[in-house]
């Protein structure tokens, strides 16, 4: 099935079965398509320049950090994970115990991870509502995530989630400090805030 779209959407496709929905996103490559819990399938535009160097940066040093600490790996923007509520979502970065991801077989590992990443961050485009990317970072939490950060780049904020936890929000910092799964990474937000070119 092939779809073309010239903004975001939503689509409400009834009965897709896992297997039908990763052929339709093989069949539409060139759109991040997500599915929530419901079943309705989001089709998201390709990021722009500024936030897919922003999400590079992003995703670069997450792995940078990651492949020094050993204990987990790291995923991009193009990873789907199946959450436990049915949902299959792709976060800008996600961070993953190797204990959790060991029992996968290879099958499982090259489709939708069957599983919610332990660490996660989603960074706002131009085209995002915030009260969407906070209503999808309560879904990460809900469906086991441990540590979640929304950078909302427009605003130089930094909101923290954490499971059963009040949203922490932080002003303009310069880094921000991983802790939980994470601890010892460090986000530097400098040239994410302000691209350098």
């Amino acid at each position: 099935m092939q779809l073309v779209v010239s903004d975001d959407m939503v689509i409400e496709l009834k009965d897709m079965n896992e297997e039908e929905f990763y052929e339709f996103c093989g069949d539409n490559e060139n759109y991040r398509i997500e599915r929530t819990a419901r079943g309705a399938i989001l089709i998201l535009a390709p990021a722009g320049g500024e936030t897919g160097n922003q999400n590079a940066d992003l995703t670069e040093q997450l792995r940078r950090w990651a492949k020094a600490d050993r204990r987990g790996k790291t995923f991009d923007s193009n990873t789907g994970f199946h959450l436990p509520n049915g949902a299959i979502l792709s976060p800008d970065a996600a961070w993953v115990l190797r204990s959790r991801l060991a029992p996968l077989t290879r099958a499982q590992r090259r489709r939708f991870l069957p599983l919610g990443p332990d660490f996660l961050v989603e960074l706002t485009s131009p085209s995002d509502r915030l009260s969407k990317v906070e209503e999808k970072m309560r879904e990460w939490m809900d469906n086991g995530a441990q540590l979640g950060w929304l950078l909302d780049v427009d605003s130089y904020r930094v909101h923290i989630y954490r499971p059963g936890g009040v949203v922490e929000v932080l002003d303009a910092p310069e880094r921000v400090a991983g802790e939980g799964p994470v601890e010892g990474f460090v986000l530097e937000l400098t040239e994410i805030w302000e691209p350098d070119w």
